[in-house]
């Protein structure tokens, strides 16, 4: 019979993975619709944002609101749109942006989740969004956060949720910085498909 202490972990690895996949298997598809779209269709980023695509500061606030509002937009799209210029500096510069946007944007909602946990407002959120999440977090504790750092779980609304436990503030900021790794190899992976 196992240790307790070796199902949790064997656990915690299958919940990891498990999310990790169902990300990879989105940016796979995220992807090839795009290469497919660039190579065959004529796809032109430009063309299909309009007036937007030479517009940074909105874009990166349009993102930067997403990623408060529990990511509505996935990140690969702000990173494909980085994508712009072929220029490997500026694509650099532009994902490491996003990246502390994200960032900053989880932060936010550590403290939304902080101040706000008492509210009607709040607990309509918990109850529509975030009701699975505890459910994780229970299991999980803070690990909970570093698989919303790298995979498609709603960043923003687990540092709400993590705010609203009380987790504290310290091991928060330290675990949320995974969320730069996925930016790192999610912007890897595009920059190198959109070099074929």
């Amino acid at each position: 019979m196992k240790a307790p202490s070796s199902i949790k972990s064997l656990d915690r690895t299958r919940f990891l993975v498990r999310n990790l996949l169902r990300g990879f298997l989105w940016l796979i598809a995220i992807l090839t619709a795009y290469v497919l779209a660039k190579r065959y269709l004529n796809f032109d980023i430009a063309e299909w944002m309009g007036p937007l695509y030479d517009q940074p500061v909105t874009i990166f606030s349009i993102f930067f609101g997403s990623e408060v509002i529990f990511g509505i937009i996935p990140p690969e799209f702000f990173m494909l749109w980085s994508l712009r210029h072929g220029d490997l500096t500026l694509y650099v510069q532009n994902v490491v942006l996003l990246a502390v946007l994200s960032y900053t944007a989880g932060v936010i909602g550590y403290f939304v989740g902080a101040y706000f946990n008492s509210t009607p407002m709040y607990r309509l959120i918990k109850r529509r969004f975030l009701g699975k999440a505890e459910k994780h977090f229970n299991r999980f504790g803070g690990f909970l956060v570093v698989v919303a750092a790298l995979t498609p779980l709603p960043f923003s609304g687990i540092c709400m949720l993590m705010g609203a436990v009380k987790y504290e503030l310290r091991n928060f900021l330290w675990l949320s910085l995974t969320r730069f790794i996925r930016f790192s190899l999610y912007a890897f992976i595009l920059w190198e498909s959109h070099i074929i």
